[in-house]
């Protein structure tokens, strides 16, 4: 029992870092209700006759219940479906836990102290507490059934998983109630327990492999809004002019340093920026939300393209990089094949558009990120282009220059230099 309570805690803590991760309520609250049920599982483990205690107690007996308890209304608080990133819930998680951690602090030393009320056995729960644990199975069951509408949208075996546990625990919780100890009733909820949290371990682990690493497992878990969402933000593409050309007339390791030399150079001027960041093949997309958005993809765009033609400089056969930046509303979500999260919509296309149009070493961003860059920025207007998969032309602008950053970026990229030529 105290194995199966570590374990549970252990994915307890890996949902509650997805949760930061993607700022997902759901996920955090499905941590805390792990939380609360593997603490007092494992608590229950601890206090076991013979184990650290001479005798039985009631903070043996009934801390499992009192974990599952607590558990319940979480549970069951993690199956709404409220729309909402939660995020200043999960700002507070460190709260939540500290205060769980507390709980579990105090009933473990009243515990093992035998003092009261945890001193005296309970032989008979009562009305009152078969009442408990009877709400605690009727929130268990609106969890699985919260669980079930969630796996009608998507159809994914973790989400089932989660059913099936909630189901369990609803069973154990009457069992808990209506048993007796020590006779063959009592060891029903302890079996009901092992099998909801080894049903949803096994499917973490198949997930896991699935994904070879603990980056989006609990993808199915989260809500709609972290799932999909829009958002305003502003898309950033570059690729090499003339990459084909160059990759089938040189040698596939000379290929790789060009790229290699090229991404260690400017992708660390985007990662600061950007919210994502990836490369595909020569091609560099990332994307930036929040306050300020079309100025910090500017700045990035600006930045990755001083740095790259300090590279290109030193090779004058490489082909250079042309960058392209748009703004606009996009969807923000999480790919239900490659389980990242990306962007898509009209904005990202023209953002890739646009970069077609830019010429080696240019930046090209579209009107709404100019007009929102303001009056301090030197650009050329490229006029309507006409663009591929747009009835209507879009108006460009070659960017040369954010003016308040000019003379910062242009010592920058003298200091870069001086350090390459050192």
């Amino acid at each position: 029992m105290l194995l199966t309570g570590v374990i549970t805690g252990a994915l307890a803590f890996l949902t509650g870092e997805a949760a930061a991760r993607r700022g997902d309520a759901r996920v955090l609250r499905l941590s805390v209700a792990f939380v609360c049920a593997s603490g007092f599982l494992g608590l229950h483990a601890l206090a076991t006759p013979g184990v650290l205690l001479a005798g039985k107690n009631a903070g043996f007996q009934v801390a499992a219940a009192i974990g599952l308890l607590l558990a319940a209304p979480v549970a069951a608080w993690s199956a709404l479906d409220l729309d909402d990133r939660g995020a200043s819930l999960v700002g507070r998680r460190g709260l939540l836990y500290a205060a769980l951690g507390l709980i579990l602090a105090l009933w473990a030393a009243v515990s093992l102290a035998t003092l009261p009320p945890l001193d005296e056995p309970i032989d008979d729960p009562g009305p009152f507490l078969l009442g408990l644990f009877a709400a605690g199975a009727a929130l268990y069951a609106l969890a699985a059934a919260g669980y079930v509408r969630l796996y009608a949208r998507r159809r994914r075996r973790l989400l089932l998983a989660a059913v099936g546990a909630f189901l369990l625990l609803a069973e154990a919780m009457l069992a808990i109630g209506l048993g007796r100890n020590w006779h063959l009733t009592w060891w029903e909820w302890h079996l009901l327990m092992l099998a909801a949290f080894g049903l949803f371990a096994q499917a973490v682990w198949s997930e896991w492999q699935r994904e070879g690493s603990t980056a989006e497992i609990w993808a199915d878990v989260y809500e709609d809004a972290t799932w999909g969402h829009e958002e305003k933000a502003s898309v950033l593409f570059a690729d090499l002019q003339e990459f084909t050309r160059y990759s089938e007339t040189h040698a596939e390791r000379d290929v790789t340093a060009m790229l290699n030399a090229y991404f260690d150079a400017g992708i660390p001027a985007v990662r600061t920026e950007a919210r994502n960041v990836r490369t595909i093949g020569d091609a560099v997309m990332a994307y930036f939300t929040g306050a300020g958005h079309e100025r910090r993809a500017a700045h990035a765009a600006l930045v990755f393209q001083r740095r790259v033609t300090a590279v290109s400089a030193a090779h004058p056969e490489w082909p250079r990089f042309r960058v392209g930046v748009n703004s606009g509303p996009v969807n923000v979500g999480i790919t239900a094949q490659a389980r990242e999260e990306t962007v898509r919509g009209d904005a990202v296309n023209v953002a890739a558009r646009l970069e077609g149009q830019a010429r080696a070493g240019e930046v090209v961003v579209g009107e709404s990120t100019r007009a929102a860059l303001g009056a301090d920025v030197e650009v050329e207007d490229l006029g309507e282009l006409s663009v591929k998969g747009k009835e209507r032309p879009v108006r460009a602008y070659v960017l040369r220059a954010l003016a308040s950053n000019r003379n910062e970026g242009d010592q920058r990229l003298r200091n870069e230099q001086s350090e390459t030529e050192g």
